[in-house]
């Protein structure tokens, strides 16, 4: 058994989602991992971690405008605003998502479905720099 861990760094542009399915799928097939788990985290409260579909874009749209409708920026049940109108709203959407995920690596590969993808989104509407730990273990 053996155990690798390594950061993605991903330059988040604004509130959108953004596919890391390919960075991720580059780093497990260079870990030599054959058969395990890989578990995702990212260490930010204002940004969270998803698997969805990744061919029809519309889909992503439909998410951002479904996430608008429940956390609207401005809202005023929000009190805390210490970073804007878009920070309270940011954190009811990291805690209606997932801040980790795991997925099997089967056959040196990551098994999602065959229209899966992994996305970071990112909730707040300025430039920001997030970090997800990848963690696999297996053999």
């Amino acid at each position: 058994m053996k155990q690798l861990h390594e950061t993605l760094s991903i330059n988040a542009q604004g509130r959108r989602l953004y596919d890391i399915t390919p960075q991720v799928v580059q780093w497990i097939k260079q870990s030599g991992i054959q058969s395990g788990l890989l578990t995702l985290y990212i260490q930010h409260t204002s940004a969270s971690l998803l698997v969805n579909e990744n061919y029809d874009t519309d889909v992503l749209v439909d998410l951002e405008a479904f996430f608008n409708r429940i956390a609207p920026d401005g809202d005023d049940l929000f009190i805390h605003t210490v970073e804007g109108p878009d920070d309270m709203p940011a954190h009811v959407r990291t805690a209606l998502t997932q801040t980790s995920l795991s997925i099997p690596v089967i056959d040196g590969g990551v098994a999602l479905g065959q229209w899966q993808g992994i996305f970071l989104f990112e909730h707040r509407h300025q430039p920001a720099r997030r970090r997800v730990l990848m963690h696999v273990i297996g053999e």
